[in-house]
């Protein structure tokens, strides 16, 4: 990850329920601290502080988190909003430790957008992955997957999650849907390295598989995803075509 260290200072907190109404209205925002090895912990900081934290570390950040004389790491776990004030309400932190491996979602940017010879030629590169799963040390947790799309040059072409240039220490996470291995001896389980990060589309097409898709209610670039390396816009628009 980068070298700016995101830190966060907590005071301990004794009010709990509806009482913490008050806290917010005096501009604190109640989060609890948990993790092995630990009782979950109250506490509260000021609005401005959770804001710019949760702001900066998102959920694949670590946050440097001091609680009295303690020091912990810790991830956001979880942050309650209120939408009618379109503030934050309550934040959970889960505390790790430095030496053992975390999981968390980390987001996907393309590099280079504008710059390749499909979008010099009018065509469209569609992200289809916005973010990914990865496991690392909270220390070595990237602030992002880059994704170098200047090299497409067609519509058809596409960049897969196996393309990904993983930093050091970093590996992705693929989870099983949970079938048997029996069950796919004559079918080949799909990977996470066959999904798309991104797609070249001709403007028309794009157009006409959006058209598609909003009578389904899904999105074209999760169809795009899905269909992974074997895919095309014809087979894309086929699979739409079966429903």
């Amino acid at each position: 990850m980068g070298d700016n260290k995101i830190t966060l200072s907590l005071s301990g907190r004794t009010v709990h329920g509806k009482k913490v109404a008050k806290l917010r209205a005096e501009g604190l925002i109640p989060v609890v601290v948990y993790g092995a090895e630990m009782a979950p912990q109250s506490a509260q900081a000021t609005i401005q502080e959770i804001e710019k934290v949760v702001r900066a570390a998102g959920t694949h950040a670590p946050v440097h988190i001091t609680l009295g004389d303690k020091k912990r790491i810790a991830m956001v776990k979880e942050v309650n909003f209120d939408p009618a004030k379109n503030r934050i309400n309550h934040v959970a932190f889960h505390a790790v430790k430095a030496n053992q491996p975390v999981e968390a979602m980390v987001p996907v940017h393309l590099i280079g957008e504008g710059e390749s010879e499909a979008e010099k030629a009018g065509l469209i590169i569609l992200q289809n992955i916005d973010e990914l799963e990865v496991k690392a040390l909270p220390m070595d947790l990237p602030e992002a997957l880059e994704v170098d799309i200047r090299a497409l040059k067609e519509a058809g072409e596409r960049v897969l999650v196996g393309d990904i240039k993983l930093p050091a220490n970093v590996e992705l996470v693929e989870h099983t849907d949970g079938r048997d291995e029996e069950e796919d001896d004559e079918e080949e389980r799909p990977s996470i390295f066959d999904l798309q990060v991104a797609s070249v589309w001709e403007p028309s097409a794009l157009q006409a598989q959006n058209e598609a898709t909003a009578g389904s209610g899904e999105d074209v670039s999760e169809v795009a995803a899905d269909n992974g390396a074997e895919a095309t816009t014809a087979e894309v628009g086929a699979k739409e075509g079966e429903k």
